[in-house]
């Protein structure tokens, strides 16, 4: 029990030396590249987070969930899954995150257009109809058209405006929205009202068709969720007896454990990979 403690205890000490030794010389010899870390941070939108703070919350649950395990059931196999899993748990919280809030931008996106649509037919200039959706659009997707506002007031470019838009969302909604006024903005098209009604009108029927499907497929996905859980709780309440303790620690035992965790992780992957909706591709990138 000691050296599985003493090693999860080590391998916490390294991440989190790796994790503040990341501004050396080596890093500042070469360009600073955004790892998967940091793209995961911004994109849940956590100002206060670092990637040394998500490192040292992943090393410290793995350490506290670790250690619990081994004073409950006393097997070295089960602490260490046990650690291995609850050190993901913060990176599974952020990528729920960042899932809810493309959820709710999803949502949002036909009011927008609706309040677009409203402000160009009652003959707001375009640079002013888009700023004001910084101002008066949903809350979701407020802050991305303040990006616009600060870009198009500091150059005086609405392409500009645009891009900083696009960069800011990067969505497919956005990328047609975006392509509309620009191409009105640079031939006058006088259209363009009629063209984001329509827009609206095709978002809420694909909304309420990924609604339908989430909603037959979700009691699939939880009751795979629960297939894979069950193992795992049931062996739990084994190991609150001596002899399966005994059976568990042994050099099979331990095999057993791993093969069935691997086994575990590649069906829920798959699970979630097979119940995946596709996502549309962008049209300008």
């Amino acid at each position: 029990m000691g050296a599985v403690v003493g090693l999860v205890a080590g391998i916490g000490l390294l991440l989190i030396a790796l994790a503040f030794g990341t501004d050396g010389q080596r890093v500042r010899s070469r360009p600073r590249r955004d790892s998967r870390v940091q793209e995961l941070i911004r994109a849940a939108a956590i100002p206060r987070l670092t990637p040394a703070g998500l490192i040292g919350a992943c090393t410290g649950s793995a350490l506290l969930v670790g250690s619990l395990a081994l004073i409950v059931t006393a097997v070295p196999m089960v602490a260490v899954l046990a650690a291995v899993g609850s050190a993901c748990v913060p990176i599974i919280l952020l990528r729920r995150r960042i899932g809810q809030q493309a959820k709710a931008r999803q949502e949002s996106w036909p009011d927008a257009v609706d309040q677009l649509a409203s402000a160009v037919r009652a003959g707001l200039a375009l640079p002013e109809a888009v700023s004001d959706l910084g101002r008066r659009g949903p809350t979701s997707l407020r802050y991305s058209f303040q990006e616009f506002d600060v870009e198009y007031r500091a150059t005086g470019s609405f392409s500009l405006g645009l891009e900083a838009l696009q960069d800011a969302l990067a969505d497919p909604v956005a990328d047609r929205v975006c392509a509309s006024l620009r191409i009105a903005r640079d031939v006058g098209g006088s259209d363009l009202g009629h063209v984001l009604r329509t827009l609206s009108a095709l978002l809420r029927e694909d909304l309420r068709t990924r609604g339908e499907i989430t909603a037959r497929q979700s009691w699939t996905v939880n009751a795979a969720r629960i297939s894979v859980a069950a193992p795992w709780l049931t062996l739990a309440l084994l190991c609150t007896r001596p002899e399966a303790v005994a059976a568990f620690t042994s050099w099979t035992g331990t095999f057993i454990l791993a093969g069935s965790a691997l086994v575990s992780f590649v069906a829920y992957r798959l699970m979630r990979r097979l119940g995946r909706l596709p996502v549309p591709e962008r049209v300008i990138a």
